[in-house]
């Protein structure tokens, strides 16, 4: 192998201006003509889960209930002196009229006022991407920028709500990006510096890991198309790993470098002795690495999934460029790298701390090992009770718009604010013809003492299941009915509202009906609460056994964030076994 590192070397060398040409064309084709990452990555968790997950089998049955073509947003408008005033209600009601008119918007919705008569708030739907990119972050842009001239003294608006809040959560995590990049590449020069105590060699050694950086975000998102998954992890990590090992493999090869110019030869041939010696250790260094990430392909989850092959291209192309891009640059500038220590011949070369740091751990081996087991093993048995968390996280950043509408709608509309979960029913005949399985269920629901509460679509709307059953004969299926009734019609406003009301609990065929139930205890950040899941389920497929229902499901933040944390803890049991064989 070292024939082969000798020959790259000398090759590298000899053509050191082409290869750094080559390098920065590359790069800057690259990041022009190629997508860049954050268009392609993905910021739902839901969008890793396996299609067999109990969260996305529930999320199918309960596609019937769900536009999604149409992204929602909530406008929030808050009095700062107290119950909202004549003036206030009418610029409020101009603003939703206004929006009403922007491009792809398609449906504005007054939902009404507060209890305490403070706020208001307005549901927007928007024919927009529901996750970002689109014409989403112009279109919510756009609203927030009228904010300031549909007010009136005292009245402020907020956009809050699904949309707003995965646009403010992508531009948040871009600005966390950008800070970690900039951090690491501080810290990163800062301890180079101390290492080398030269001017040069800390941002010649940086220089291919930073290329490398820019150039393996537009090939990455490239290799989407071939089925590679982006998540918004992805990009962060992708900045921690491609600096750390490029500083890794270039502290390698530049300090050998600094030992070969000390033992007399020439930078040119220093760089070739250089690459022969210690490319096949970066080599080897690198594919380990790839390998450990490639392992990941075997994860269930679909963000542990992604990171492997997406992390193992910018390892790849981190190996490439410490063995080309990195040896041409130290053959260009020479001996100017390590300016202005010292490079000339050393006829007896110094033994340093780290020198004698090494005598020492050879003369007395046993009690290093013992050492490193009590300390690192005592460290790793604590991170055996530990667990994954954070996936139903679903609050908006801090200090963004969004997150002062959730505020407001917390104080204003407490009981909106709660986040209740889907229990859905596929039956094998239709609820319109047989209404009278909508009451069992309910029933029989709220008799497992698994839930604080829970609304159907019998005892939500007031009707009987004889109603039901007549107003689906004379009116159609709910969903397909206007806002206002018809005047051809010969039933009530009360009656018509309340059967339209049942599109939100029973499917056009009748075939899936859901229940909107809150859980015992519903707080997403609760270990027990999601610990409780499988109970939950349990009781809603013993209740879909007792009503004959083909399938169930549980749908929401809670059961949701369960099948997160059980597929990744899964996968972390599964696969590190894996790394460390691969490793060894």
């Amino acid at each position: 192998m070292s024939r082969f590192f000798a020959g790259l070397g000398r090759l590298v060398v000899r053509f050191r201006v082409p290869v750094v040409i080559a390098w920065v064309v590359v790069a800057v084709v690259c990041v022009h003509l190629l997508p860049s990452l954050a268009s392609v990555s993905k910021d739902t968790n839901s969008a890793f889960l396996p299609s067999n997950a109990p969260s996305m089998r529930a999320a199918q049955l309960a596609s019937p209930f769900q536009n999604s073509t149409l992204a929602a947003s909530t406008l929030v408008a808050a009095s700062s002196s107290g119950p909202l005033s004549a003036a206030e209600q009418a610029a409020i009601t101009q603003f939703e009229a206004k929006i009403s008119q922007l491009p792809k918007v398609k449906l504005v919705r007054d939902l009404g006022t507060s209890p305490n008569g403070q706020a208001r708030q307005a549901l927007i739907e928007a024919a927009v991407p529901a996750f970002g990119g689109g014409g989403g972050p112009a279109l919510v842009a756009s609203i927030r920028a009228d904010f300031l001239a549909a007010s009136v003294p005292g009245l402020t608006y907020h956009l809050t709500g699904d949309l707003p809040t995965v646009i403010d959560s992508q531009q948040s995590s871009k600005q966390s990006q950008n800070l970690t990049q900039l951090f690491s590449l501080i810290f990163i020069i800062a301890l180079l510096l101390v290492a080398f105590r030269a001017i040069l060699a800390p941002f010649i050694t940086l220089l291919p890991a930073a290329l490398v950086l820019a150039l393996s975000g537009p090939v990455v998102a490239e290799a989407t198309h071939l089925g590679v998954q982006v998540s918004v992890i992805t990009q962060v990590i992708l900045i921690v790993l491609v600096l750390g090992a490029g500083t890794d493999y270039g502290l390698f090869l530049v300090f050998r470098v600094r030992e070969e110019l000390r033992r007399g030869l020439d930078p040119k041939e220093a760089v070739v002795t250089a690459v022969s010696t210690v490319g096949e250790s970066i080599t080897f260094s690198a594919l380990t690495v790839i390998a450990a990430l490639l392992s990941l392909i075997l994860a269930q989850f679909g963000i542990y999934q992604s990171l492997g092959p997406a992390l193992a291209i910018g390892i790849g192309l981190m190996l490439l460029a410490g063995l080309t891009l990195l040896p041409a640059l130290l053959a260009i500038f020479g001996r100017a790298v390590f300016w202005p220590t010292s490079t000339a011949k050393e006829e007896a070369p110094r033994t340093g701390i780290y020198g004698r740091m090494a005598g020492g751990v050879v003369r007395h081996p046993l009690w290093i090992v013992v050492t490193g087991l009590v300390v690192f093993g005592g460290l790793a048995i604590g991170s055996l009770t530990s667990t994954t968390a954070g996936f139903a996280n679903t609050s908006a950043p801090s200090g963004t718009d969004s997150a002062a509408g959730a505020a407001v709608l917390a104080k204003d509309f407490p009981a909106s604010n709660v986040q209740a979960s889907a229990v859905l029913f596929k039956l094998p005949s239709s609820a319109w013809s047989d209404p009278g399985v909508l009451a069992t269920a309910q029933q029989d629901l709220e008799r497992t003492h698994q839930f604080r509460s829970v609304i159907g679509p019998v005892g939500s709307a007031g009707l009987t299941p004889t109603q039901i059953t007549s107003l689906h004969a004379q009116l159609g299926a709910p969903g397909l009915l206007p806002p206002t009734e018809p005047a051809s019609l010969t039933v009530s406003p009360a009656l018509y509202n309340s059967y339209r009301e049942l599109a939100q609990f029973i499917s056009p065929d009748g075939r899936t009906i859901q229940f909107s139930a809150l859980l015992l205890n519903n707080s997403d950040s609760s270990p027990q609460a999601i610990a409780a899941v499988p109970a939950v389920r349990t009781a809603v497929a013993q209740v879909a056994g007792r009503i004959g229902a083909r399938d169930n499901g549980l749908f929401g933040v809670l059961p949701f964030a369960y099948d997160v944390q059980s597929l990744s803890t899964s996968d972390l049991i599964h696969i590190i076994p894996l790394v460390a064989i691969l490793i060894a």
